[in-house]
């Protein structure tokens, strides 16, 4: 039996987050992965959604600018596109292994099971550590339909050799708004079908239905308040069936949520409480067993599941492990943002929470010069303020709201108000340029 200081079970961003500052402070560090290394993110998750979504942005802006300088709208070549993507995809697994060696970090590939507290087996081998580390991410989720054997995953699309004439999104999520964009922009027909009339629920509900009426006038088709009941061939493509209707397309892709990877742990064995979410975990990111530690979105949390939280939590988890005198785990604000077309975004509080607290301007940007200048079809924005006139949350509707939500989240993070802007000098014309006028 090999023993480590610490083994962590996942070879994602959280994994590798906490992995290197843990050998850096001289542990003797395993770390395990039973799929691709480097995890979801780089291999089939936010960084080939963002460049195939490279394809869509470049097009939509060409296509703005019609009869403004150009003639023509350019059209995606899938097959070309996914051969950039795998540029970026294919080398992913064998550089995170190399760059592991050369920090003298310990790797095996294979399906970690637990058999105590403190104990694992992988590939037939037994392995011991002080501390454990579970990091194992989640997978898409999948319906439990007849037929489902025929539903395809969000990973199956990001792969797709040849993009199917016709498709249909199960989902009212990231996920299924994302996807479709991409989707559509390269050509296919595409359908978002959704189980009731409130997609991207953690969104504020106006912008969220402009959101929508942008991409149906693009010519996305949505399908509201549709029960799936089953899925079945026909010929060469496939029938959804709901209680009174059914759709036909040649690919059928389930986005309706994804779950932690934990089956194969055996973590009732090491005394980690679950549920249905993910792994429960305490203020400093410990499980039910002290000595096992989770992070990244195989946690049971209300914070989002995005790559940049699991980044945080990983070297939190790796300081913890250092000093474990530190303070509870504190996360700063979290902007999200929807990569469809336009972008929705959002960070701090929404107008949901306590409308009657804060003071909300509402914001056409359409003929701001920052999007006339593109010819942008619509931008808004919400803010809200408090009492003392303080930026404490904002939501962006935009082709460029993926950079402006960063820079609103400095705003409210400093505490920055328009009188605090106008002592400095922003590059123009820019996004950062426009939040003083923003912020009056």
């Amino acid at each position: 039996m090999k023993e480590y200081d610490v083994i962590i079970i996942g070879s994602g961003v959280a994994g590798l987050s906490a992995a290197y500052p843990l050998r850096q402070a001289g542990k003797s560090v395993l770390i395990v992965e039973e799929d691709l290394w480097g995890g979801t993110c780089p291999n089939r998750g936010c960084d080939p959604k963002k460049i195939l979504l490279s394809g869509v942005e470049a097009q939509r802006k060409v296509s703005q600018l019609i009869g403004k300088g150009f003639n023509s709208v350019p059209s995606i070549e899938w097959e070309k596109l996914q051969a950039f993507k795998r540029t970026f995809t294919d080398p992913v697994s064998e550089n995170r292994q190399q760059a592991l060696a050369q920090a003298g970090i310990d790797y095996k590939t294979g399906t970690a099971q637990f058999l105590n507290e403190n104990e694992i087996e992988l590939n037939g081998q037994l392995f011991k550590a002080e501390k454990f580390v579970i990091a194992t991410g989640q997978r898409p989720s999948i319906l439990q339909i007849e037929g489902k054997e025929y539903l395809k995953t969000s990973a199956d699309f990001l792969s797709l050799d040849h993009l199917p004439e016709k498709i249909i999104f199960i989902g009212g999520g990231y996920v299924a708004f994302e996807l479709a964009t991409i989707a559509h922009a390269a050509g296919s027909q595409v359908t978002i079908i959704h189980h009731n009339t409130h997609p991207l629920k953690e969104f504020n509900e106006p912008l969220v239905q402009e959101l929508v009426k942008q991409m149906e006038e693009f010519g996305i088709m949505f399908e509201w308040n549709i029960e799936t009941k089953k899925i079945q061939p026909k010929g060469t493509q496939f029938q959804l069936i709901t209680e009174d209707r059914e759709y036909q397309a040649d690919a059928i892709i389930c986005s309706t949520g994804r779950q932690p990877n934990i089956a194969s742990l055996n973590l009732d064995k090491a005394n980690v409480a679950t549920e249905k979410s993910g792994i429960r975990v305490s203020s400093t990111m410990q499980t039910s067993n002290p000595a096992i530690y989770a992070c990244g979105d195989v946690v049971a949390k209300k914070q989002p599941k995005l790559t940049p939280v699991a980044t945080f939590e990983g070297t939190y988890v790796a300081n913890h492990i250092l000093q474990p005198t530190i303070n509870k785990i504190t996360y700063p604000l979290i902007p999200t943002i929807v990569y469809a077309s336009p972008k929705l975004a959002k960070v701090g509080i929404t107008k949901e929470k306590d409308e009657g607290s804060y003071r909300t301007e509402s914001i056409d940007l359409t003929n701001w010069f920052t999007y006339h200048r593109r010819n942008d079809p619509m931008a808004k924005a919400e803010l809200l303020f408090d009492q003392e006139n303080y930026l404490v949350g904002a939501t962006v509707l935009s082709e460029s709201a993926d950079e402006l939500i960063n820079d609103l989240m400095l705003m409210i993070n400093q505490q920055l108000r328009a009188k605090d802007l106008n002592q400095f000098i922003f590059g123009y014309p820019t996004m950062m340029s426009d939040i003083p006028y923003l912020m009056k």
